[in-house]
């Protein structure tokens, strides 16, 4: 194995490794988020908790999809609210989506492009940004996020 197989290798596993922990994090966060207030918008022109991560979820999916070398089409933006419009639901999609983006990455045994590892670096960065996001509103629901807790 050349050295330069070897860095792909390690940033493909540093992507994927991140991406998996990363998805975790958030659903922790929405587990402990209540399910009271999982679709009750925070504020005027703002997304609900529920909202977020369909959002999340479908761009994990788009990830899966454009690694595998399918054409992924990004219009809806979100999983349907009419299939995942529960708390139950709307995580399982999290979950799931994660999980496929996270095999989708480690299916390609290190063979992770440029454009590869662009994109799934840009979605580990979209959930963090989203993480950041929901983190705030689950502060405001008086729920102190777990990757937070002493």
């Amino acid at each position: 194995m050349t050295a330069k197989n070897t860095e792909k290798q390690a940033i493909a596993v540093i992507l994927t490794n991140r991406l998996a922990e990363s998805g975790e994090k958030l659903a922790a966060l929405a587990r402990e988020y209540p399910e009271g207030k999982f679709e009750t918008v925070p504020a005027a022109g703002t997304r609900t908790f529920g909202d977020v991560l369909r959002h999340v979820a479908f761009w994990n999916l788009y990830l899966a999809e454009t690694v595998r070398g399918k054409k992924a089409d990004g219009s809806a933006n979100e999983l349907p609210k009419s299939q995942y419009g529960t708390k139950t639901l709307a995580i399982r999609g999290l979950t799931e989506s994660t999980s496929d983006a996270v095999a989708a990455l480690r299916d390609l045994n290190g063979g992770l492009d440029a454009e590869k590892a662009a994109q799934a670096q840009g979605i580990v960065e979209h959930i963090c940004e989203h993480y950041g996001q929901l983190a705030v509103y689950a502060r405001l629901a008086g729920v102190v996020p777990p990757a937070s807790r002493s």
